[in-house]
């Protein structure tokens, strides 16, 4: 399945609208880390400053307590949470304080009956989402809906992320991705076969796919 593919000059406003629309019609919305969606959370509660309608959640998390600055959570906090005038009405964020084969089950256990509106992803220049590495074990993981296990890149720090098919299951998986250092990931995960070996292309069987680029980061995809 092909992703619907949105180059724009600014693609992290883009998703902030979209984060604001959905906040607004209410129901789930999963966040990720990294450095790009910041600004995505920030044009969010400009937008809509009234999270009250959501249960919001993340797709993975650094095994760090919630002020580490390589926490997922504290990035939300900061450049979202921080921000809103009503916060959502449930806020499952993962312990990443807590040993990591816990926080995991927290989730799993938390997830069960659940249904994903909104999954947002980064992707990483090795092609990876959330905390699902290429050749990692975690993405053999089909029983559970979330895992732990060791990074693939740094910060080396031990992750607790949902699994394959959580992420697959959700009604519409978004993905921001920016910068000329991921232009050969965006080619392989968006443009190549699905395959484990670049674990983001396994995303492109939700049942709705949008990646929102900027130039450099699509641009290889326009070469194949």
């Amino acid at each position: 399945m092909q992703p619907d593919l949105h180059i724009l000059e600014d693609p992290a406003a883009a998703v902030g609208e979209l984060l604001a629309e959905q906040a607004r019609a209410g129901g789930s919305i999963v966040l990720t880390g990294g450095s790009t969606p910041g600004n995505a959370y920030r044009r969010a509660a400009e937008l809509q400053p009234d999270w009250s309608r959501v249960t919001l959640w993340w797709g993975d998390e650094r095994c760090v307590p919630p002020d580490d600055e390589r926490s997922n959570y504290r990035l939300a906090n900061e450049t979202l949470l921080g921000l809103l005038d009503a916060l959502p009405k449930t806020v499952h964020r993962i312990r990443g304080e807590a040993p990591p084969a816990e926080a995991a089950a927290e989730l799993d256990a938390a997830l069960a009956g659940v249904t994903l509106d909104v999954v947002l992803l980064g992707l990483g220049p090795d092609g990876h989402m959330a905390s699902l590495f290429p050749g990692s074990p975690q993405l053999q993981v089909a029983d559970r809906r979330a895992t732990d296990g060791p990074p693939g890149l740094e910060p080396w720090v031990h992750r607790v992320t949902f699994t394959v098919p959580t992420i697959q299951s959700a009604k519409r998986v978004v993905f921001l991705v920016s910068g000329a250092g991921k232009a050969d990931a965006v080619a392989r995960a968006f443009g190549g076969e699905i395959s484990e070996a670049v674990p983001a292309s396994l995303a492109r069987l939700a049942p709705r796919v949008e990646v929102f680029l900027d130039g450099a980061a699509g641009d290889k995809l326009d070469r194949r």
